[in-house]
């Protein structure tokens, strides 16, 4: 299976980001990763994502606070959270789009294929 669509993954662990990297690409995607979301913020082909797979918990910026970051520059990337943290999700404002989904570390491979799936084949 190939697919052209393109897959940003932020996340501050080397480990976590080298094994989405793996588990995407062994399904068709493109993959670019971010160890910060600084790093992803000032990336000029960060807009060509068609998901961005990003953790909630990192130093200097969180998730969370990217997420609403982009939705003030008008950038509307689905987005699916990932967290080493269980719990309650937490409150993101108000923006155009909603997270799609958030799951807790370790997660289930094939869920987050297939919720990756139903992003990309959502119409525009």
């Amino acid at each position: 299976m190939s697919h052209t669509a393109i897959i940003s993954v932020v996340d501050d662990d080397e480990f976590v980001r080298m094994a989405l990297d793996g588990l995407l690409r062994a399904n068709g995607y493109t993959v670019r990763t971010y160890a910060s979301a600084l790093d992803f913020l000032s990336c000029t082909r960060a807009e060509q994502a068609c998901c961005l797979i990003s953790d909630i918990t990192m130093p200097g910026m969180s998730g969370i606070q990217m997420y609403n970051e982009l939705a003030a520059r008008g950038v509307h990337i689905p987005v699916i959270f990932i967290t080493g943290y269980p719990g309650v999700p937490p409150r993101v404002d108000a923006a155009a789009t909603e997270p799609v989904a958030f799951f807790s570390k370790p997660f289930d491979c094939a869920q987050l294929i297939a919720c990756i799936e139903s992003v990309i084949d959502r119409p525009a």
